[in-house]
């Protein structure tokens, strides 16, 4: 996998190097942060103006620039914009090119409101289905992610709009992510945590990478020197801006001496200081300062030759876009009888409150203000001219079943010839700052689904989620629709499939469990508050149930059509190879497939490879190429996939390098992770592994017991745990709470917050605003507070929660009352 050579690099060194000639220290040290919550400083001596950074990944969450204003909850009015489906939903279409033009379409939205960097995608994994962001994330695998997250970014780069990739790195659920601290061993981290990054930044060169707030095998990421140097930079080449993630500095000055760009969001320059001070003392040198503010400067003049273009016109409807986009994303899971499409002349019902109100995106800072919004109801009606009965069913709001709405739903459903029912996981249950605590819908859904089903002829279940449930109630269902959170047209987009308007084509990019307790890495999900050991290794997702033949509710990959595929005629341009030579010359892999149903549809041909035996455990097998092909009925096409050393290879601990063993591989190729149509074999002539660390003896156990090799693999990491007592600038808000002034600090903190969060739009997201504040680490109060509170009231306020109320009283004392006027 090697870094694409063709980027635009549009400001020469001499260019950049002249710039950085030109500004005085203060003015350099200022740059290095914003100036507001969601603007950097222009530099108005080299005419470089200041630019708009705005959250996205599926809409321009663009709030007001002026004033202060701004947040990162998603709790602030934002400009109206188009919502398209989440990643989790856009995953599901395995579709590249329409990840590439939704990309486009946002960036013509962000020209039009002056972004000039939009905040995605996201490519961390979904380790665990509880995560409570997993709507923002595309897969549990790392090779579907990265291609789905370079294409998105490919499009939005097109129009001249930066990406930041995020959230680099191993930033896997909410549960004190600010402090938290994600112990992985190097294979797991390079296989799993890191690939997708890789391939969306050798595919596609986003002009930002956000660093998480968290920290990896003790190193917060926004001054981690693996991750930011040695790896994205001179291993990956990556050539843009590392900027934070939202108050997610910890130090700043080690932050710069590791190449972490631009912190967010302006603060009045808090940092400021400390930077000077490391100058001036030697602890950072001014090529260490240069190299970040010229990677600074060339970002604010990408962004200005953007603006210099005339803002494009629009050729397409965005509206338009994001309904074709759900219906390619939307999942058919089950459909006994030929139950779907409906029909116009048959008597439908539809019960649900999300029928009418639907859950179209998820909770916290890639909330969207929606330029509209469709529900099914109303599309159905547009379908077939006439009103659809409709019963509300059970209150989204509320977790008790209402006797009365029960009652009206059941009346109506005994005389329908077809019931759609609409449930899924309301707002609360999926939220930014928050994870799962279940996979399960909430309990009046689940008793209206059986009561329903005791009196339907046919039950057709319509789900709005951002992450796999469990469904006891399978069996007592004719069809399920997996609809996602299909952003503002889910509406239109869930009529077209119900009706046939559109063919099913979406298939899962993540495992749907029979139970939470299956996963391998639920033992350690979410972790402690402050450390979390990811045990199971590579063992996530399906590389967890099918190397340990667990069984599923629904495999990776799956997902059903109204037409149905044949596979036919694999064929390899090798049965054997070299190793090395598969970087100029991959190994060819062809297929043939045929439509034959009786209408046009798509198919996604997925393309695993087996290893027959390794040196070191390995999953059964991984994902190594997709494609989507549509084809009218009766239709055959040729499918071609290229494998290159990647495909084959491991990463070798000793080595520290990517590695082929020799043996047998087996390609396979299928319609699922668990429904391989077509085999073939090749043998890679490889080098033989290097001696392990670990003796003859404790390797031969852990090829018995792949788990306990990762588990041993974590032995020899170095785990500090960061402790909250004595209290330090990383303790956290709710730890201070053992003390009184803690209690009293977190109270006004929280009151402060409840005003942003007292409309009834916000009263399902207070719980999970809540316990982000309670988990946000005390430097947040300097950071985030946008320079009102300040480093040395915040040490004194440490002293004297610690009792030491001398010394902070003195200190407050030294700072405030004997500085000179």
């Amino acid at each position: 996998m090697e870094a694409k050579k063709d980027t635009p690099t549009p400001f020469s060194k001499e260019t950049l190097e002249a710039w950085l000639a030109k500004l005085s220290l203060k003015e350099k040290i200022a740059l290095c942060s914003g100036a507001s919550f969601w603007t950097t400083h222009a530099v108005p001596s080299l005419d470089l103006p200041s630019i708009v950074l705005s959250d996205g990944p599926h809409g321009v969450r663009k709030q007001p620039t002026q004033g202060g204003g701004g947040d990162h909850l998603g709790l602030m009015e934002s400009v109206p914009a188009t919502c398209y489906p989440t990643a989790a939903a856009l995953a599901s279409s395995w579709d590249v090119d329409l990840l590439e033009e939704v990309g486009d379409a946002l960036g013509e939205e962000s020209r039009k409101e002056g972004v000039a960097v939009l905040l995605g995608p996201g490519a961390n994994i979904k380790r665990h289905p509880c995560c409570g962001r997993n709507f923002e994330y595309f897969s549990e695998d790392p090779y579907l992610s990265g291609h789905l997250a370079a294409a998105w970014v490919r499009g939005l780069q097109r129009q001249g709009v930066g990406a930041s990739l995020k959230h680099f790195a191993v930033n896997n659920h909410e549960f004190h992510r600010l402090v938290t601290n994600a112990v992985v061993d190097e294979r797991t981290l390079r296989e799993i945590y890191l690939t997708g990054f890789e391939i969306a930044v050798k595919e596609a060169q986003p002009w930002t990478v956000m660093a998480a707030y968290n920290r990896v095998n003790g190193s917060y990421c926004c001054e981690h020197p693996i991750l930011l140097e040695q790896i994205l930079r001179k291993e990956w080449g990556f050539q843009g801006l590392v900027v934070s993630d939202w108050g997610a500095v910890n130090d700043r000055v080690a932050g710069i001496r590791t190449g972490m760009d631009l912190e967010m969001p302006g603060n009045r320059g808090v940092n400021d200081a400390s930077i000077h001070h490391a100058i001036q003392s030697g602890k950072l040198s001014m090529e260490e300062l240069d190299r970040v503010v010229s990677r600074i400067l060339h970002l604010l003049a990408q962004a200005k030759q953007t603006a210099e273009q005339p803002t494009p016109t629009t050729l397409i409807d965005y509206h338009t876009l994001a309904r074709k986009a759900a219906a390619a994303s939307f999942v058919l899971l089950k459909n006994e009888g030929q139950v779907l499409p409906l029909q116009v002349q048959e008597k439908v019902v539809f019960i649900g409150e999300m029928a009418k109100h639907p859950r179209y995106q998820g909770n916290g800072s890639s909330r969207v203000r929606a330029t509209q919004i469709d529900n099914a109801l109303d599309e159905y009606a547009r379908w077939s001219g006439e009103t659809v009965p409709y019963a509300q069913g059970y209150e989204s709001r509320k977790e008790e079943t209402s006797p009365t709405l029960l009652s009206e739903a059941l009346a109506l459903a005994k005389d329908a010839e077809k019931v759609v029912l609409f449930v899924g996981l309301p707002s609360r249950y999926e939220t930014e700052g928050m994870d799962r605590e279940h996979l399960r819908i909430p309990p009046n859904q689940a008793e209206l689904l059986e009561q329903i089903a005791k009196v339907a002829k046919h039950l057709i279940v319509v789900l709005s989620n951002g992450a796999p449930v469990e469904m006891p109630w399978i069996e007592k269902s004719d069809a399920i629709v997996e609809s996602y959170l299909g952003g503002q047209a889910w509406g239109g987009a869930i009529v077209d499939i119900l009706t046939g308007q559109a063919n099913p084509s979406g298939k899962l990019a993540e495992t749907f469990p029979l139970h939470r307790k299956d996963l391998l890495a639920d033992t350690n999900f979410p972790g402690e508050a402050r450390r979390v050991l990811y045990q199971e290794g590579l063992y996530v997702g399906y590389r967890d149930y099918n190397t340990f033949n667990k069984d599923v509710l629904f495999p990776f990959g799956y997902g059903l059509s109204y037409t149905t595929f044949s596979y036919d005629d694999i064929e390899i341009s090798a049965t054997s190879c070299q190793a090395n030579t598969l970087s100029q010359h991959p190994l060819q892999v062809r297929c043939r497939i045929t439509n034959t149903g009786t209408r046009e549809g798509a198919e996604v041909v997925q393309l695993y490879i087996r290893p027959s035996k390794s040196p070191v455990p390995r999953p059964e097998h991984e994902l190594k190429g997709f494609a989507k092909v549509s084809l009218q009925a009766g239709e055959s096409k040729q499918v071609e996939f290229l494998l290159d050393q990647r495909a084959f290879a491991y990463y070798d601990i000793p080595r520290k390098d990517w590695h082929i063993e020799s043996g047998l591989f087996t390609i396979q190729v299928g319609a699922s992770s668990r429904d391989i149509r077509l085999q073939a074999q090749v043998y890679v002539q490889g080098q033989e592994a290097q001696k392990a660390e670990l003796s003859d003896e404790i390797m031969a156990s852990m090829l018995e017991d792949p788990k306990g090799y990762f588990a041993q693999l974590l032995n020899d990491i170095p785990q500090p745990l960061e402790t909250a007592y004595p209290f330090h600038l990383n303790s956290t808000l709710g730890e201070t709470r053992r003390t009184r002034l803690g209690r009293l600090v977190f109270w006004i903190v929280r009151r402060e917050s409840s005003r942003a969060i007292a409309g009834e739009d916000h009263k399902e997201f207070r719980e999970a605003v809540h316990q982000s504040l309670s988990e946000l680490p005390l430097r947040s109060l300097v950071l985030m507070s946008q320079g009102y509170f300040r480093y040395p009231q915040l040490e004194s306020l440490v002293h004297i929660l610690n009792g030491h109320w001398g010394k902070g009283i003195n200190r407050m004392i030294q700072r405030y009352l004997l500085r000179k006027p």
